[in-house]
């Protein structure tokens, strides 16, 4: 049947996961089953975005056991949509780790907790139960607390403290949410839930609970003020597992809150306000940090929490128009960050270093490779026609509708900071001369062979590719991207489907 399809991207990383597990200790086997692996899972995923696209919302329920009573998983639009960005995140993150993972995090483990890493995000965005998003949840967390501390340095261990600390925090928060939820409601299909919730009596009840669930899911996207543990602990793991935490981690928080804020409560009133609020603060918080960090990877950190607050901002709101820009911008966002961390991966293998103050010259030495990192550099501060550019049209638009002002001026200033901040990146890494005392390491990327170049730089072009794809075919992604906002303001169809009506 088409609806066990859904979980096809989810059980093919598992296979993976154990497969590699089944040759612990033999490197290269490993590399290639990751990455046969994820192109074989592309294909699944793709195959699965265009089924829905074709035959509508599919369901699948777990050993038939119908809502609200099983378990559920649902691929509409948007999570067959976020199913294939992981998918081809995944499969240009195996690329690099064919030569950009060192041997001793391999002989450690890091192919199955790569994988497992995967499944869980793939669970986390097909699950149509709230229980189950919890425990996709955990998922993330330990395998990804494990992907932070392999290789033991002393940076890696305090920075995965952190960032483990804060999220068993969030997912405490989110448990006793869930808690709440069932106990005024009784179930915990979000379908069911979308049903209940509305008919509830004491709705100031259920906004009280619904702000255990902006808590939970705001600290898991790293939202103002519980920001701090992502800039703290991004900048310590190698350049893979950066890029995929990055490009997909603190998105599972926005993709939770749009599902949970679309189906199971409603953003309106004072509620809306404080998360405007908040997303400004973030903007602000973020654009700030970024401002006088020498560290690319510290910079580009800093960068995510700036622009996660365009996301949350948009979410806010909650109309039509500032969920398209929220839906374009996560698509952006999660394939400019990913290459962001690639790129700073291959910028200190060339000089042993990310701090800016080491770096230098670089167009001179690599002409080529600079033009393809100008153009994520240029897409990254939205210069048009680039993807960073159309959705924040939607954003200042739908900010104005609503006389959220205070919005507008957060985006413009984020928008105006992040061009200063990659400017003045641009100059330290391409155009000034290389101060030779200053310089901390060796050319590494000069003594590989045409091969591990090959390997090293080819997912940053295929990632580039998709984002020039993103900026110059905007109506294609504009067309996406109202098609889910519409699905999340008119939420009937989603759950006609899950009861099979």
């Amino acid at each position: 049947m088409i609806e066990n399809f859904i979980v096809m991207p989810l059980l093919g990383q598992m296979v993976i996961a154990i497969i590699t597990l089944l040759f612990w200790g033999k490197n290269s086997i490993q590399r290639y089953i990751s990455l046969f692996g994820s192109f074989i899972i592309l294909i699944a995923s793709i195959i699965l975005f265009t089924r829905v696209e074709q035959d509508g919302i599919l369901v699948m329920h777990a050993a038939n056991w119908k809502p609200p009573f099983g378990i559920t998983f649902v691929a509409d639009t948007f999570s067959a949509l976020m199913v294939l960005l992981s998918s081809i995140v995944g499969l240009c993150i195996s690329i690099y780790c064919m030569r950009g993972i060192g041997t001793n995090r391999v002989r450690y483990g890091f192919y199955t907790i790569y994988h497992f890493l995967l499944m869980g995000l793939f669970g986390a965005f097909l699950t149509g139960d709230l229980f189950n998003l919890y425990v996709w949840f955990e998922v993330i967390i330990i395998s990804s607390f494990v992907l932070m501390t392999i290789g033991g340095r002393k940076a890696q261990i305090e920075g995965s403290i952190k960032y483990v600390a804060i999220n068993l925090f969030s997912s405490t928060i989110f448990l006793t949410g869930i808690g709440l939820l069932y106990g005024i409601a009784g179930t915990l299909n979000m379908a069911d839930l979308a049903v209940k919730i509305p008919q509830l009596p004491n709705q100031g009840l259920v906004i009280v609970v619904s702000i255990f669930f902006i808590l939970s899911f705001g600290i898991k996207s790293a939202i103002f003020p519980l920001y701090f543990w992502l800039p703290s602990s991004y900048h310590t793991p190698p350049s893979a597992i950066a890029a995929l935490f990055g490009g997909l981690l603190t998105k599972v928080g926005i993709y939770a809150m749009l599902r949970m804020f679309s189906l199971v409560f409603r953003m309106e009133g004072w509620v809306s306000e404080v998360v405007i609020i908040l997303a400004v603060c973030t903007m602000f918080v973020g654009a700030f940090g970024a401002v006088n960090k020498m560290n690319l990877r510290k910079l580009f950190s800093y960068l995510i929490v700036c622009h996660i607050g365009f996301m949350v901002g948009g979410i806010g709101m909650f109309t039509l128009t500032a969920l398209i820009g929220t839906i374009f911008y996560l698509i952006h966002d999660i394939i400019i960050k990913t290459n962001l961390f690639l790129i700073t991966g291959v910028i200190r293998m060339m000089n042993g270093s990310v701090n800016m103050n080491h770096l230098g010259n670089m167009y001179k030495e690599y002409p080529k490779i600079s033009l393809v990192f100008a153009l994520v550099f240029f897409s990254l501060i939205g210069i048009p026609p680039l993807s960073g550019f159309w959705p924040k049209i939607n954003f200042i638009k739908a900010a104005f509708d609503l006389n959220q002002y205070a919005y507008v001026i957060g985006v413009i200033f984020a928008s105006f900071i992040t061009l200063y901040v990659m400017i003045k990146a641009w100059a330290n890494i391409f155009w000034k001369e290389k101060d030779l005392d200053a310089c901390r390491g060796e050319n590494l990327f000069e003594k590989r062979s045409l091969l591990d170049k090959i390997y090293l730089i080819s997912p940053i072009v295929i990632l580039m590719g998709i984002t020039l794809y993103i900026g110059l075919s905007a109506d294609r992604i504009y067309y996406f991207s109202k098609k889910i906002a519409t699905q999340m303001i008119d939420t009937q169809p989603y759950i006609n489907a899950v009861f099979g009506f």
